[in-house]
């Protein structure tokens, strides 16, 4: 059995965070009070104090989202590595015409931690920080787990997840498609920063995109080099 939390209004109020930041659209109080199994008066507390710190804020319809308050939280969060990381994401996005990205491991998840989008694209594959999903999925989770030994591993990994773990550890980078989001592909580097001053978790940064022929080896060699140039920033050993 789970583990109860030593706060339910704390817990409660991450959730509704969660809640919004995974949906595709400004929530109802309705429709977050049946997503969160609560009463629409708790939910509506709850709300309340989180408008009051500005991380949540309504429309002139009274719908939720994610107040600004929450990019200025989210910043903060290895801001060293997002720091040294966007130069080398937006130059990668333009060059290539693809949506480039930095995703940790928490956890079982892994999480988009900065992402660029290319200027000049026609269409491009949005990836917004703070989306995350499980780690057996998508290219960028294959990258991390290549990079750790299994026993670091947070999930036991099916036969067929191990081998494409062993696949990209042996070629440097990993692929997927239709793993995340149908039709998208998407290719990853593992970013080592272990022997760097501060202590990270678990990197890679990865492109995505949709119906194109590019050549994996050739994106992977892309972003190897933006990896090394963060790993250099940073005092990480190429290890």
């Amino acid at each position: 059995m789970a583990q109860a939390p030593a706060s339910q209004t704390l817990s409660r109020g991450i959730r509704i965070l969660e809640i919004l930041a995974d949906a595709r659209a400004p929530l109802t109080i309705d429709e977050l009070a049946a997503e969160l199994g609560v009463h629409r008066s708790i939910a509506y507390r709850l709300l309340r104090t989180l408008e009051d710190h500005a991380l949540v804020s309504r429309d002139a319809a009274g719908r939720l989202a994610l107040g600004a308050r929450m990019a200025a939280l989210a910043a903060g969060v290895s801001q060293d590595l997002q720091a040294e990381a966007l130069p080398e994401l937006t130059a990668v996005a333009n060059e290539l015409g693809m949506t480039c990205f930095l995703a940790v491991l928490d956890r079982d998840e892994c999480i988009t931690l900065a992402s660029v989008e290319p200027r000049h694209a026609i269409a491009s594959v949005a990836q917004r920080p703070g989306a995350r999903h499980s780690i057996t999925v998508g290219a960028p989770s294959k990258a991390i787990l290549s990079a750790l030994p299994a026993g670091e591993w947070p999930v036991d990994p099916s036969p067929v997840l191990r081998a494409q773990i062993d696949d990209a550890r042996e070629r440097g980078y990993a692929t997927s498609h239709d793993e995340v989001i149908p039709t998208v592909q998407a290719v990853a580097v593992p970013l080592r920063l272990r022997g760097s001053q501060r202590p990270h978790r678990p990197a890679a940064i990865a492109v995505v995109h949709v119906g194109t022929d590019a050549d994996p080896a050739a994106l992977a060699a892309r972003l190897e080099l933006s990896a090394a140039a963060i790993r250099g920033a940073l005092g990480g050993s190429a290890s």
